[in-house]
């Protein structure tokens, strides 16, 4: 195996790491027997998720030059407000089961009751084919 894969192996939980956070690759290369990394991050804490790795991987990095730069223009937007699921009733559900189901806690069914008050009047009557708003958590 050439010194490039070998290093590429070495580090494919970096790269794998960089890919998943969606840092923009400009060059991976061998450059002084070394692995070359060259990305840009759109934050700090994608720069540093990946200086973190580097250094599981191997806390000297003596065979690898990373350079990741800050670039503003590729920071993830910043996230909406939740959009409330919707979940449409099938014959034996309950509200506790459904809760059970989204909430890992059947008695949490109040949440989905009272997001629900404008077609529910009492959290022990739900009719199949009833279409429930599931809040977020």
């Amino acid at each position: 195996m050439d010194r490039f894969e070998e290093l590429k192996a070495k580090y494919q939980s970096v790269l794998r790491l960089i890919e998943q956070k969606k840092l923009r690759m400009h060059n991976l290369h061998l450059q002084d027997n070394k692995l070359f990394v060259k990305a840009s991050a759109g934050t700090e804490e994608q720069k540093n998720a990946v200086w973190g790795q580097i250094k599981l991987v191997d806390p000297t990095y003596a065979d690898l030059t990373c350079d990741i730069v800050i670039d503003p223009a590729m920071a993830p937007a910043p996230a909406a407000a939740p959009e409330a699921k919707t979940y449409t009733v099938q014959p034996g559900d309950t509200l506790s089961k459904l809760a059970k189901e989204f909430y890992g806690n059947a008695g949490a069914y109040m949440k989905i009751f009272d997001a629900n008050k404008d077609q529910l009047t009492d959290p022990n009557l739900i009719k199949v084919g009833q279409v429930l708003k599931i809040p977020s958590a």
